[in-house]
């Protein structure tokens, strides 16, 4: 039997692991590991060689990694000589499900390809959202009185785009192998769209001048986090292909509500008309336009809330591992629902 091992950053494959065996039960010949980035580069190629070994059975492994480079990549990379050993990034659950359910009928090649399809299906990738609660000691940023409306994220990267400039190269470039979207945090005004987009395109003409190959038609997209972006949803919608809700700081931000303060639960609520309301215009807008629009947060994970979002034309959910098969009973209940109704 094919082994199957999936590496990446923090405990991500570990929870795509335990959401797979509650989807479909337990499996053989499946390990994660999770590389701690303070190891050596010794250390994370030991640990992948003693689970690849222990995998092993003399049919292969194939090992699914959450980026192509970083610590995860390149410690399969290091073993992958001398070894019946594929790797292919981009993880995701559907590329885990299909190559759990598929190894018994296929090679380790053929098994690399279908879940190199499944890659394809995309991810989108969140430029620098740095700043408020997410902090990072080395940028050194100055203290500020109230963060969560401060300097953060695209505010950050407009302001250092020698910083900005690296990580949209570093983007385009990863779009020659997958479908990678790229979407800018934190927006309030079509200026910020209109100069994030500028950089992208200088950076992509460098790489076309160095015959470094990009995906020439990657979706660039924005996160409404802002009841500002909410309202010039329509004026936004002209410049990007996709919308994705910020959930967490929209409503804090609706509700002029700091959402960490322990003082003020009994006035936080998520399920606030203003901020369903904002919801529900973000994705009229949306499909108004011409393009699609998903939802991340806490609320994406809201069981009380999906059908409420689907009948508001939400095209997409974002949650974690562990609220994918909870979320999806939901939606075929919501399903077979409507099938009775219409009989």
């Amino acid at each position: 039997m094919i082994g199957i091992l999936v590496v990446t950053h923090g405990q991500f494959g570990e929870e795509c692991i335990k959401s797979l065996s509650l989807i479909t039960g337990e499996y053989e010949k499946l390990a994660s590991l999770s590389l701690n980035p303070a190891d050596s580069v010794l250390d994370l190629a030991q640990q992948v060689k003693e689970t690849l070994d222990a995998l092993d059975d003399g049919d292969g492994v194939l090992a699914l990694v959450d980026l192509l480079g970083g610590s995860p990549f390149n410690a399969v990379a290091s073993q992958m000589k001398d070894r019946n050993l594929e790797c292919v990034t981009g993880l995701n659950m559907s590329m885990l499900m299909n190559a759990a359910e598929e190894r018994d009928s296929c090679t380790l090649k053929e098994l690399a390809a279908l879940a190199m399809e499944r890659a394809a299906e995309g991810i989108v990738d969140v430029t620098l959202d740095i700043g408020s609660d997410k902090t990072a000691e080395y940028f050194h940023l100055e203290q500020e009185q109230n963060p969560a409306l401060g300097f953060r994220a695209i505010r950050i990267c407009l302001t250092r785009p020698d910083i900005f400039r690296t990580q949209l190269r570093a983007l385009c470039r990863a779009s020659a192998y997958g479908n990678i979207a790229i979407m800018f945090p934190m927006i309030t005004s079509e200026w910020e769209v209109l100069q994030a987009k500028e950089l992208c395109a200088q950076v992509q003409e460098e790489l076309a001048a160095e015959n470094i190959p990009y995906n020439r038609n990657m979706e660039i997209g924005i996160m409404l986090e802002t009841p500002a972006a909410v309202v010039i949803a329509d004026i936004l919608a002209q410049h990007v292909d996709f919308f994705s809700i910020g959930t967490n700081d929209l409503t804090q931000y609706t509700l002029a509500i700091d959402r960490q303060s322990r003082n003020l639960d009994r006035f936080y609520d998520a399920h606030h008309p203003a901020v369903l309301r904002m919801i529900r215009h973000a994705a009229q807008t949306a499909h108004d336009a011409g393009i699609w629009i998903g939802i991340c947060g806490e609320l994406g994970a809201d069981q009380s809330l999906t059908e409420t979002f689907l009948e508001y034309g939400v095209d997409e959910i974002s949650v974690s591992p562990a609220s994918v098969l909870p979320i999806r009973k939901v939606v075929r209940t919501m399903g077979l629902s409507v099938e009775k109704r219409e009989e």
